[in-house]
Parts: structure tokens; sequence; C-alpha cells
């Protein structure tokens, strides 16, 4: 797995759990979907490709405002939780920084 389908899918994984934990629906509203294919879309163009940084230190912000707030608030209910429900995916990310 490269290190963009790694992203693409912690990026799913983030957002599936905010929907089930945090609005308390076992499928993606709309929004969510859309912010999903969004960032899979962004993730697949990145200019850096596979020596890309994390999104937040990135020199090249290619995320709408409207898409950043939305990943925003979902990346800080999600972050602390990862550890939690998805361990040793959470770990791997954290060393391979």
């Amino acid at each position: 797995m490269t290190r963009i389908e790694k992203e693409q899918h912690i990026i799913e994984l983030m957002i599936r759990l905010y929907c089930h934990h945090k609005l308390n629906t076992d499928t993606l509203p709309e929004e969510y979907a859309l912010l999903l294919e969004y960032a899979r879309q962004r993730l697949a163009g990145c200019r850096f490709g596979e020596q890309k940084t994390s999104c937040r230190k990135c020199p090249i912000h290619c995320y709408s405002k409207e898409k950043r707030t939305l990943m925003r608030t979902v990346m800080r209910w999600c972050g602390p939780r990862m550890i939690l429900y998805h361990p040793i995916i959470t770990l791997r990310h954290y060393l391979e920084k």
C-alpha cells in the first residue's frame, strides 16, 4: 500500500468513526460522503506524491475553506480516539511520521 492509499484509508476510518459515534449513524450522511470523496481526490492529486507531509504542515492548502473546516472538526474529534478504536493503525501512522 502506498502512502497516499494509507492516508486515504485512515481518512475514511476517521470519517466513519465520527459519523458512527458523534452523529449516531452507521451510514455516511451525504455531506460526509462528499467530504470523503473530496479528500480522496485531493490525496490522489497531491503534487508531492509519496514525499508528502501531513496536510496540516503542507505549504499548499488544496482544500477549500469549507471542506478544511469540516475535516478539521472530524480530525479533532477522532484524533484522540483513534488509539482506542484502531490502535495498530494509529501507532503505525505516528511511527511513519
